[in-house]
């Protein structure tokens, strides 16, 4: 039986583990993982950089989406640019992608924070087929549970990358032989609800409004107190007066 031509395209550390498990996966799945698209993140390097693996295991990197070849299956997992219509139609048989969180509750981007301010009690990590609009196509695999009480962002990150390796594990083979049955998203929205949030948006969310009530204010605090980045903040006398966590 001939070999199923899978490139992937991802990037930070969720990327990197999958791609792992992927080029493990080959012999056993009978695939052959034939390319590489990659973003270079220099906070990413090293232990989770891509490219070496890929030049471990002599997979080709491929430079950018107008010089993606054909292959059979498109699996991505956290790629930064938004694939049109002809790269989706490079894959044969499908395109995937792994979305961090619950569709179609929430689409695109900062989706952890949003959870949080939206004081949910659910969230989720999802595996969709991919069509020119952002983390809208049909839903293949999806794994929920609950947030704890008090949750902070971080914590909720953590959760939601240890659900995303175990649901891209669980579901590889089932993504490679066809087996699943598709959910069109708009069949969940009347009971779930949907949101697009957009990269930017992370600037206005993190600026706290000290005339809002408590329980608002410790949930933007909570929901964009993430370590390595900008912290909350408020503004007094047109200073920024930055929020810090206690320990």
């Amino acid at each position: 039986m001939e070999q199923k031509r899978v490139i992937f395209l991802g990037s930070k550390p969720i990327g990197y583990d999958c791609f792992q498990y992927l080029i493990a996966q080959q012999e056993q799945l009978g695939i052959q993982v034939t390319g590489l698209l990659t973003q270079s993140r220099s906070e990413f390097e090293g232990n989770s950089d891509l490219k070496q693996v890929a030049a471990a295991h002599n997979i080709p990197l491929i430079p950018s989406l107008e010089e993606l070849p054909e292959c059979d299956i498109l699996y991505s997992v956290q790629y930064h640019q938004i694939l049109k219509a002809e790269h989706i139609a490079k894959a044969k048989q499908i395109a995937v992608n792994l979305h961090m969180a619950p569709l179609p509750e929430y689409r695109g981007s900062n989706q952890f924070s949003f959870a949080i301010i939206d004081g949910k009690e659910e969230f989720g990590t999802t595996i969709h087929q991919m069509d020119s609009r952002i983390d809208h196509g049909d839903i293949l695999f999806q794994k929920r549970f609950d947030i704890p009480k008090k949750c902070w962002v971080s914590q909720l990150y953590d959760l939601t990358y240890t659900a995303s390796i175990k649901l891209f594990r669980q579901t590889l083979a089932h993504v490679i032989s066809g087996n699943f049955r598709p959910v069109p998203q708009q069949d969940l929205i009347p009971s779930k609800g949907t949101s697009l949030h957009y990269r930017h948006e992370i600037v206005d969310i993190k600026r706290i409004d000290l005339e809002w009530d408590e329980e608002k204010i410790k949930r933007h605090i909570r929901a964009t107190m993430m370590p390595g980045f900008e912290p909350p903040y408020c503004e007094v006398a047109d200073q920024k007066i930055y929020f810090t966590k206690a320990f």
